[in-house]
């Protein structure tokens, strides 16, 4: 066949879903991002979705692929081999339209945790806060999150209670807490430390399977469970 049908499912802004079927020229190359650009351009003006670089850095374009999260610019049509592709809104996600979603529930959660460098100093430098190549290493793999809420769509305990800190944002805590510079190791361990943070997850792992990017916050997670462990030890044998 010379040509892709790509099946969408659509939310009207009054909550009513259907499901629209497109067909598109097919190519070894076109993404499903210029996919959904060339309906809109061509077939469907009215389509709404969410994009922004195009290139997997601003995590924007976020979406369910044949019943699974994946980002729309990378994501080649061509690679799957087949012909009928369905396009759907993250899952977990409330939907504004079509197949853009309500993102400040999860960047709420994100700045729950206190995602940057916090300091007990005054913060009047003479030097830069130093920091050897190891030191780096043991967090850099973390810091490579860009946001783009897949691994809260995989999460089946993100989908059965929406209070759950849930794997970006617990993520971004051991970011934070395993940077040398960082001085808010125990803050962020109460916070998730609580019932809707990190002791919530099963370890289902699909948040890891689904990042773009490798991060592994299914690890994260562990080395936070290990962290809040050694501060409950902490408190019981009244160390500070």
């Amino acid at each position: 066949m010379d040509e892709y049908t790509v099946e969408i499912k659509r939310t009207d802004v009054d909550g009513k879903t259907r499901m629209q079927t497109f067909k598109v020229p097919k190519d070894k190359v076109s993404t499903v991002l210029e996919t959904l650009l060339y309906i809109k351009g061509y077939l469907d003006q009215t389509l709404t979705f969410r994009y922004s670089c195009g290139m997997e850095i601003c995590g924007s374009c976020g979406m369910e692929i044949n019943g699974k999260p994946h980002m729309a610019c990378s994501f080649v049509l061509d690679n799957f081999k087949g012909d009928k592709i369905l396009i759907e809104p993250l899952k977990h996600f409330k939907i504004l339209r079509d197949l853009a979603v309500d993102i400040d529930p999860f960047f709420d959660k994100y700045k729950a945790v206190k995602p940057y460098v916090i300091r007990n100093d005054d913060g009047n430098y003479q030097k830069e806060l130093l920091q050897t190549p190891k030191q780096f290493d043991e967090y850099i793999d973390y810091s490579m999150c860009i946001k783009c809420g897949l691994c809260m769509a995989a999460c089946p305990i993100e989908g059965s209670d929406e209070n759950y800190l849930g794997p970006a944002p617990l993520t971004a805590a051991w970011r934070f807490i395993a940077d040398n510079r960082d001085q808010g190791k125990k803050m962020r361990l109460e916070i998730v430390s609580g019932a809707e943070g990190a002791s919530r997850c099963h370890f289902a792992g699909e948040c890891t399977e689904v990042c773009p990017k490798g991060v592994n916050p299914s690890f994260a997670i562990q080395k936070l469970r290990s962290s809040m462990i050694g501060l409950e030890f902490q408190k019981l044998f009244g160390g500070k």
